[in-house]
């Protein structure tokens, strides 16, 4: 098989059920996308094997579901069947649920940074509500599956909570924004 094809020289692509136009809403959706997911894989080499075991492992089935997320996203037509499912907005609010036990209690806004892990999964986070940016503007515009948009949201979450549980495992604190007052707890 070969890599190119030259059938995207004309500005078109290929989606499930026909050609839309590169710089449509739908590829720019599954497209950043694309983008998160490789930015996980950046924050996964960063990743001591053993302090982040779990992490890791879920970090790899989120990069499955992405991939799910943007075989959703690039389907058009009636004969649509997606894989993104409400169960798995649930499981990630429970792993939120659950690294979020590791962490201290936020008493200001968490600025990213802290150890090179946690500003990884920030640059994550950032990107995943870049994407569900996306996914609310082609819902309006245009049927697809909803519970993408949901998942992108959690997920966002997720990072944030993942970012918090690397400088807490790298023995680092959060960089807290300390030009305010005190806005939690």
């Amino acid at each position: 098989m070969k890599i190119y094809t030259r059938t995207g020289d004309e500005g078109k692509t290929g989606v499930i059920g026909g050609r839309i136009e590169k710089d449509d809403v739908r590829v720019e959706a599954y497209g950043t996308i694309d983008e998160l997911n490789a930015l996980i894989g950046e924050a996964m080499i960063r990743m001591n094997a053993q302090v982040y075991a779990d992490l890791l492992t879920d970090l790899t089935e989120i990069q499955h579901e992405l991939f799910d997320a943007g075989g959703d996203l690039a389907q058009v037509g009636k004969n649509r069947k997606y894989k993104v499912t409400r169960d798995m907005v649930t499981r990630l609010e429970e792993l939120i649920d659950k690294y979020d036990a590791e962490c201290p209690p936020i008493q200001r806004f968490i600025l990213p940074g802290g150890s090179p892990v946690s500003a990884a999964l920030h640059m994550c986070r950032v990107v995943a509500r870049r994407a569900e940016r996306c996914v609310v503007t082609l819902t309006r515009e245009q049927e697809t599956n909803d519970e993408v948009r949901r998942y992108l949201n959690r997920l966002s979450d997720f990072f944030f909570v993942a970012a918090r549980v690397a400088n807490v495992r790298a023995g680092v604190p959060d960089v807290e924004y300390k030009r305010g007052g005190q806005v939690f707890g």
